[in-house]
């Protein structure tokens, strides 16, 4: 029996990459004054760096800095300030995304197996707050913690935030299970020897699962579901 479920939070609570997360760049960008636009294309591409603020700047080296970014300050400080103005954008975008099938469901099979809950994302606190409103205060407060943002020093594909999900546990990764959508949240995930679960996602459909113990489109809610508890189980089992 897992003692704990941890998830990721895009593309698996909710597909949030294509229309809360680009969508939410781009409406800062032009608040902002600045010429840029990130298609669905051009994003796919971009997700392959890890975190929001390393995408920009990924994104600002190809294609040219705005006017005014002319010092290593001035960029970071440009980056942060879209940051936050990107973040209350899509805080506010993702109140009208659903959640993605199957989550609540599972969420609540966990909760009635007494499974501990935790969220590891490289998306902003507040952004990640914001999604778990979405489940309801009961189910909110289950969640024991959230490691968000800038907690770790290496964001995925580096274990360290699944490590200081252990260390925030207590429990050795042999008691969990994380839920994933991406190549780089599993290398994070099976870093720290957690045995893993993918979900794909707009985005991740073809990326490499090799190291997952299972993938799947979804959870999936009744009729057609994909995954329960006890499947979980058995994956950790397995692992």
């Amino acid at each position: 029996m897992i003692k704990a479920l941890i998830f990721d939070c895009d593309g698996v609570l909710v597909d949030t990459e294509r229309d809360a997360h680009r969508v939410g760049f781009n409406l800062a960008f032009a608040e902002h004054g600045i010429a840029a636009e990130w298609s669905v294309e051009l994003y796919a591409r971009l997700l392959l760096t890890a975190g929001g603020k390393e995408r920009m700047a990924v994104y600002f080296d190809e294609f040219g800095w705005p006017l005014g970014a002319d010092s290593a300050d001035a960029k970071t400080a440009l980056i942060l300030d879209l940051h936050k103005t990107k973040t209350r954008i899509t805080s506010e975008i993702v109140a009208d995304l659903p959640v993605r099938p199957g989550v609540l469901r599972i969420i609540d099979e966990a909760r009635a197996a007494g499974v501990r809950l935790g969220v590891c994302t490289t998306s902003n606190p507040k952004f990640i707050d914001a999604v778990l409103d979405l489940f309801g205060a009961e189910r909110k407060a289950a969640f024991e913690f959230v490691h968000a943002g800038d907690v770790v020093a290496k964001k995925k594909p580096a274990p360290d935030i699944y490590l200081l999900a252990l260390e925030t546990l207590g429990l050795p990764a042999s008691a969990c299970v994380v839920v994933e959508d991406s190549r780089n949240g599993l290398l994070a995930a099976t870093g720290a020897g957690i045995p893993t679960l993918i979900t794909m996602s707009t985005y991740t459909a073809e990326e490499d699962f090799s190291e997952a113990a299972k993938v799947v489109p979804e959870l999936g809610d009744a009729p057609n579901i994909a995954i329960t508890l006890a499947d979980l189980n058995a994956l950790n089992a397995a692992g």
